[in-house]
Formats: C-alpha cells, structure tokens, sequence
C-alpha cells in the first residue's frame, strides 16, 4: 500500500492541540542544514494546551500559568516549531497550533529516521540501534539537528531559512484510524495520570518511547 502525505496548512493546526496530536501520527518532518537532510516519520506524540486554552486547565504545559519569554513561540502562529531546552541539555520540538491567541503545541515524542540516517547516527552516536535514534523528546531534537534557542520559532508550514535552518512538516492525506492513547508521560500529579488522556501513539511501533510515571502521578492515577 502506498502512503500518501502532503503539506500542513495553518488551518490543519488550527484546532485545539488534543485534536490535532493524534493527525500528525505518520506525518513526516524533514530538517536541512549545512546541505544535510533527515526525514522523520513521526510515531508519538503528546497534547499540551496553555492557559484558557479549551475547557479544562493543563497543569501539565509550559504555558498553564500565561504568556512568558521562555513560552512565547506556544502563543503565536500554528506551524512553528517551539524548541524548548529540558534538563538544561535536550532540545525538544513541539508543532505549535490551536486557535489564533491562544497557546498550544504537540511535543513530537519519538519518531523513525526514514532518510538521513547516516547524519543521524552522527548526531546521535549513544544510540545502539536505528530504532533508538529519535526515541524520545530530546533524541528526537539532536537526531534533527534541532537546538534551542536557534531553531525556537522555525516554521515548518512555509518552510523558510530560520537559524540557519530549513524545517518542513507533510501530514498523512488520510489520518490514521487506529492509535493507542495514554497518560503523558513524566509529567508529576494529575496532569501526568489518565485524567489527561493526551498522549498518542502508533501501537507495535518499535521507536515509541518507553512509558514512565511523573512525581505523584501514578498514586493520583490510582486514586481516579
């Protein structure tokens, strides 16, 4: 069977982040620089909605408490890229969307290197095998070539020279029909538990990340 993609519009990310996470499952994120090229095919994913975005409040994101200068990219135009710094080492990268004035993202989990893998494998010379290069936020940013603040605002709808950086994000043309769904992961207390259902995952997929509890969230879990 063939697999079609085509390019993401502002309006397939105009929705709110929960709805727009699980259509990016099987999309592809193509990185060039320095004449280097890797192409990604994206595997997990996870919701994040700022403050007054949606009905329920994510204590879980960046942006719970408003607009800062570490979260400013979440508030702007759907299609950029909101590269983070976690642990003060990894860089992470969150496709921005959700109705204009309010904050969200979709933090790209995990992914397979589908073209690239050679520079790759250069950017992430600790992984034992191909399936664990992009396994999880931060390797997923370094198997990219992604960085903080550099690529923090790259946009990946108009594809346009950024940090010295082209980015680009093709959706499938027919979303997937099944996916598993879960607890985000690593994130502390209730926002962390299945309260907050907001992780997505292609099921069987060897490159999805390994699922972990955050602080207090499997005892809040426990108690729902």
């Amino acid at each position: 069977m063939t697999t079609t993609h085509r390019p993401a519009t502002r309006a397939d990310l105009a929705p709110l982040p929960i709805d727009v996470a699980p259509k990016l499952l099987g999309g592809i994120l193509t990185t060039t620089m320095d004449d280097a090229t890797v192409r990604l095919r994206i595997t997990e994913v996870e919701a994040y909605h700022g403050k007054g975005t949606g009905p329920v409040p994510d204590l879980g994101s960046h942006a719970r408490m408003g607009y800062t200068a570490r979260n400013a990219t979440m508030w702007g135009e759907q299609g950029h890229l909101y590269v983070y710094l976690s642990h003060g080492i990894h860089s992470c990268a969150n496709v921005v969307c959700g109705p204009a004035g309010e904050a969200g993202g979709v933090l790209l989990r995990a992914g397979e290197v589908i073209d690239g893998l050679e520079i790759a494998r250069l950017r992430r010379p600790a992984a034992h095998t191909d399936r664990e290069l992009a396994r999880g936020p931060g390797r997923l940013g370094d198997a990219m070539g992604l960085r903080h603040a550099l690529h923090d605002g790259i946009d990946v709808v108009d594809a346009v020279e950024f940090g010295g950086a082209v980015a680009r994000l093709e959706l499938l043309a027919q979303p997937l029909a099944e996916f598993a769904v879960g607890p985000r992961v690593g994130i502390a207390g209730i926002p962390g538990t299945g309260a907050f259902p907001w992780r997505f995952w292609i099921a069987g997929d060897r490159s999805v990340s390994p699922f972990r509890w955050g602080r207090g969230a499997a005892e809040a879990h426990a108690a729902l």
